[in-house]
C-alpha cells in the first residue's frame, strides 16, 4: 500500500515506518523542513522511504502529503517541553490532527489511524481498565490527545472517513530513551522509590506497538473502533523496578521515600523553571509515575485484530538495557 507516516522522525513513527517500508509499503514520511537534512541521513531514507515536507500546521503542506496516499498513520505530536504554552499544544495536536483528516477525506484516503495516548484515563481507579473505561488527563498534553481523538472519531462519524483511534501504552525499546533515568539511576543507585510501589505499570515493546498500528491500519472490521495496545502483561511498579534492577545485576532502592515531600518540592521546581523555559530537576509529573496506577485490558485488540504481543517485560528490558549498553548511556 501508499501510506503517510507522520511523526516518522520520532522513536515510534520511526519504527513504524522503518517497518512499513520492509513489508513492502510505500511509504512516505512527514518531515519538517528544518528535519530535512536529519531525515537524508537516516536509515529511513536508505530503506526507501521517501520525505514529503510539511507541517501539521500547514494545510497545504498536508494536502500535498496525501495525495494518492491510500492509510495514513498519525503518529505525530508535541509532547511535554518546559515553557511551552497551552496553545502550541492545541495547534498541533487538535488543529494539526484536523489538518491531517481534512486532507485524507479530499485526497481519498480509505483509512486514517490516529494515534492517541493511554493518558487520556489517567490514574486508573479500577484496573485493568478497558476502551471504555472513563477519562481523567492529568495534564495540557493528555488533554490536548483527548481533544484530538475526539475529534477523530466525530470526523469520521460526520464525514464517513475510515478513522481508527488507537491509544498505545508505555512504550518503551532500544532507540527510545524515556526510561533511560530509571535504568541509569538504578544502575548507579540513585534511583528513588517514591511511596508504597504498588501502584501497576504496563509496559508496551516498540516492535509489538508497530504490529499493533499495522492491524489498525489493515484490518477491515477495525473501521470506527478504538484499540488500547499494550504489552503482554502489567505488574506493580515495584516489581517492574526489581526487574531492571535484575538485568542490571544492582540492588534495587530498599527505602520508601514519602510522597507529599517530593511532590511539593516538584511544584516548587516547576515555579522557578518553567517561566524561565528551563527543565525543571524534579517536576509533579515525574511525582506521579509513582502514584498513578496504568493498567491495561488489551482483549478487543486481541479479538477484533489478532493483536498478539509478543515481547515479554524481562526480554524488552534485556532488549533496552543492551542498547543503553551499545550507546554508552549507563
Amino acid at each position: 500500500m501508499k501510506v503517510l507516516v507522520t511523526g516518522a522522525t520520532g522513536f515510534t513513527g520511526g519504527h513504524l515506518a522503518a517497518t512499513l517500508a520492509a513489508r513492502g509499503d510505500e511509504v512516505r514520511a512527514l518531515v519538517r523542513p528544518k528535519s530535512r537534512a536529519r531525515f537524508d541521513r537516516s536509515p529511513l531514507s536508505a530503506a526507501g522511504v521517501t520525505a514529503a515536507e510539511g507541517d501539521l500546521t500547514n494545510a497545504a503542506s498536508m494536502r500535498r502529503a496525501t495525495e494518492g496516499i491510500e492509510v495514513v498513520y498519525h503518529i505525530a505530536a508535541t509532547y511535554r517541553e518546559a515553557g511551552q504554552p497551552d496553545s502550541a499544544y492545541r495547534a498541533i495536536n487538535v488543529q494539526g490532527t484536523r489538518h491531517v483528516l481534512e486532507s485524507a477525506r479530499e485526497a481519498g484516503v480509505r483509512r486514517v489511524v490516529h494515534c492517541s495516548t493511554g493518558g487520556v484515563h489517567g490514574d486508573i481507579a479500577h484496573p485493568p481498565a478497558t476502551e471504555a473505561a472513563p477519562f481523567n488527563p492529568g495534564d495540557v498534553y493528555q488533554q490536548t490527545k483527548l481533544e484530538a481523538e475526539r475529534l477523530a472519531r466525530e470526523f469520521g462519524t460526520s464525514t464517513g472517513l475510515d478513522v481508527v483511534v488507537a491509544r498505545p501504552i508505555g512504550i518503551y525499546g532500544p532507540g527510545d530513551t524515556r526510561f533511560l533515568r530509571m535504568f541509569r539511576g538504578l544502575a548507579r543507585g540513585r534511583f528513588p522509590l517514591i511511596g508504597s510501589g504498588q501502584v501497576f505499570y504496563h509496559l508496551t515493546f516498540i516492535d509489538d506497538l508497530v504490529e499493533g498500528f499495522r492491524l489498525c491500519g489493515t484490518v477491515p472490521g477495525a473501521r470506527g473502533r478504538t484499540y488500547v495496545l499494550a504489552g503482554p502483561r502489567y505488574t506493580t511498579l515495584e516489581a517492574l523496578i526489581g526487574l531492571v534492577a535484575a538485568e542490571l545485576k544492582v540492588d534495587p532502592p530498599k527505602v520508601h521515600l514519602p510522597v507529599w515531600p517530593v511532590w511539593t518540592a516538584g511544584l516548587l521546581c516547576e515555579m522557578v523553571c518553567i517561566p524561565l523555559r528551563i527543565e525543571p530537576p524534579l517536576y509533579r509529573r515525574r511525582v506521579d509515575f509513582y502514584t498513578k496506577s496504568r493498567a491495561f485490558d488489551t482483549t478487543r485488540a486481541r479479538t477484533e485484530l489478532g493483536f498478539a504481543p509478543m515481547v515479554d517485560l524481562e526480554e524488552g528490558i534485556r532488549r533496552t538495557a543492551a542498547w543503553y549498553r551499545s550507546e554508552g548511556l549507563l
